[in-house]
């Protein structure tokens, strides 16, 4: 079974791609998708730190 790492990280493009995986239209779709969202995802925890080191209520 594959990491979840791994394939966050082909997603990504930085790991190395699996050439027993299917190639075609949604496929390519669905990874884009997941890329999308695993940005989205990451942009919202920085703008949520930034906002809990910035703006701490007492």
């Amino acid at each position: 079974m594959k990491s979840i790492w791994q394939q966050i990280l082909r997603y990504l493009y930085i790991g190395k791609k699996d050439e027993s995986a299917p190639n075609n239209t949604n496929v390519k779709l669905m990874h884009g998708m997941n890329r999308i969202s695993i940005l989205v995802f990451l942009l919202a925890l920085i703008v949520f730190a930034i906002k809990m080191i910035f703006f701490k209520r007492h």
